[in-house]
């Protein structure tokens, strides 16, 4: 098992298959002439398959792919397949711009739960955010995937004065439909434009549903990262991933791959460990998986505090989002 100096177990991998996207998110992307990283730099199909079996051998029981766009990559489908023959739970994070090209490879792989981004409800205010035209491609898919019975969680970023007052359209969209919609907190990353005045905490978001909605408090899982609620009356529910204003580090069992096959222990961690070139060079990278788990800060990366107004992101070392993986 994959165990830190905190006793916390790591047992979800989450794998970015490339830097490499379709929209152009600001939250996500600093600009829109970003420099992707080179093919030879990313790992390569047997790579990325060799390093996620060395993780499942050591305990990971789930794996999401994630980007970028994860369904960008020209083999994403050879490597949705191969993941598919591990003995673990297998998911994905996407745009969902391209799942009806890929929905007999999701299902066939057993994949059965997706989590979609999607910030707004509004076609004009997808094409301001996203800088692409893809919105009723989105919804489509959407409908698509609930057709052939997937679980599905919409990721909304909630920035103020963007769409917080949307809150009220994403909640009423889960009384007809069984979704998941999933408001998660502002969060600064390279690039992003963070301010503490964008944030809208998650006391803020319940008090704005309680405005029309009596809501209760749902079960959560031992290393659940939202907290769910359910509203009666309604097919689906909603949550609150709320890491800036009540973070959930102390359960925490997650670690991430980036494309170019560094691991990193926290979303927010400065460092990275290289794990491709030690193996491209033939060495074992279990000890450097090992050591990079042990080294894991308790809480946000050992980067800020909740002392929100004191975040300068000038002063944070980190990748941007899209480069990261989520």
């Amino acid at each position: 098992m994959l165990i830190d100096e905190h006793n916390r177990v790591h047992d979800y991998l989450r794998i970015s298959l490339t830097d490499h996207c379709n929209l152009r998110c600001f939250y996500c992307m600093p600009e829109e002439d970003y420099a992707f990283m080179p093919n030879q730099q990313l790992m390569q199909t047997h790579e990325l398959i060799a390093l996620a079996k060395i993780f499942v051998d050591q305990g990971v029981k789930k794996i999401r792919l994630t980007g970028g766009e994860p369904l960008v990559r020209k083999d994403a489908a050879n490597i949705i397949q191969a993941l598919g023959q591990l003995n673990i739970q297998l998911t994905m994070t996407t745009n969902a711009t391209r799942i009806h090209l890929f929905i007999d490879v999701l299902k066939s792989a057993g994949i059965r739960s997706i989590n979609i981004s999607l910030d707004t409800l509004q076609r004009e205010k997808f094409l301001m955010l996203t800088r692409r035209d893809q919105f009723d491609q989105v919804r489509s898919n959407i409908d698509l995937l609930l057709q052939h019975q997937f679980a599905v969680k919409i990721n909304m970023v909630v920035v103020k004065g963007m769409n917080d007052h949307e809150i009220l359209d994403f909640i009423a969209w889960t009384k007809h439909h069984p979704i998941q919609i999933r408001f998660i907190e502002f969060m600064p990353f390279d690039g992003n434009q963070w301010k503490s005045d964008k944030l809208v905490t998650l006391q803020e978001m319940l008090q704005i549903i309680q405005t029309q909605y009596a809501i209760s408090a749902g079960e959560r899982e031992p290393n659940d990262t939202s907290k769910p609620y359910h509203i009666e009356g309604h097919l689906g529910s909603f949550a609150v991933i709320s890491t800036m204003s009540a973070p959930f580090c102390s359960t925490c069992n997650r670690i991430r791959l980036t494309a170019d096959g560094k691991i990193k222990n926290c979303l927010f961690s400065a460092s990275e460990t290289d794990l491709l070139t030690p193996m491209r060079n033939g060495f074992d990278v279990l000890p450097f998986i090992k050591a990079s788990i042990a080294a894991k800060h308790p809480a946000l990366g050992g980067q800020f505090s909740n002392d929100l107004e004191k975040i300068n992101t000038n002063e944070l070392h980190n990748r941007s989002m899209i480069a990261i993986g989520g």
